[in-house]
């Protein structure tokens, strides 16, 4: 835990810091406020209202803390969809700091701990409504086979990882969503958005979250 620094956000979850790259897992303005906002509510719950479906596949880049994963396992049991999720995660968290996060709550601790625990590179069942496959692997050297209905674009910020952050790299996801398809994420960096847009995307820039101006979310055409 040497190079990892708990905090306590302003609407009372944990975020991480990572003391060596000096960057946080969330906004300290409020973990769960920010997941719910940039990743439910704009990108899984709006492609879900929008389509009308009972069955979502989801690509997550940056598995990290996990809560992107069980909001989403969560908005999956409150709405009777299924969702088959892929994340990808190339250097996990250790239990030690994963089992003293505050986001499940009693009633939900026993799943966040099975999507901890769920093994790599083998598509899980956690629950009737949703499948987790966890890859162990960065987005540079994942082969994308399947197609997505949803992109959580949730790596480091592109101050501190402008690599992932590259047209190309962006081109690999959007190229794997499904027509309508949606791509959401918490930046809204000026060459982001252009590369999306010429990678074919609709491109809005919405309101952010608590502590934050804006945020984007770009739709397959």
């Amino acid at each position: 835990m040497d190079d990892i620094e708990f905090i306590t956000t302003a609407d009372g979850s944990h975020t991480l810091r990572h003391k060596r790259l000096n960057e946080t897992y969330h906004s300290v303005h409020g973990a769960i406020q920010e997941s719910s906002h940039v990743f439910i509510a704009n990108g899984l719950q709006y492609f879900h209202q929008e389509r009308k479906v009972d069955q979502v596949s989801v690509l997550e880049v940056g598995f990290g803390t996990g809560l992107n994963t069980l909001l989403s396992l969560r908005y999956a049991s409150a709405n009777a969809i299924s969702i088959r999720y892929h994340t990808l995660e190339p250097f996990p968290l250790t239990k030690e700091i994963w089992s003293q996060l505050n986001y499940a709550g009693d009633d939900r601790r026993d799943v966040f701990q099975s999507l901890h625990e769920a093994p790599w590179d083998r598509e899980t069942p956690v629950t009737p409504e949703f499948t987790l496959l966890k890859q162990q692997v960065s987005l540079q050297d994942v082969h994308l086979k399947e197609r997505y209905d949803v992109v959580y674009f949730d790596a480091f910020a592109p101050s501190v990882q402008p690599e992932l952050w590259a047209c190309d790299l962006l081109r690999k996801v959007t190229d794997r969503l499904n027509a309508g398809g949606v791509f959401t994420t918490y930046s809204a960096r000026g060459q982001m958005k252009r590369d999306l847009r010429s990678l074919g995307m609709l491109v809005e820039t919405l309101p952010g979250p608590p502590g934050k101006m804006e945020m984007v979310r770009a739709v397959r055409s």
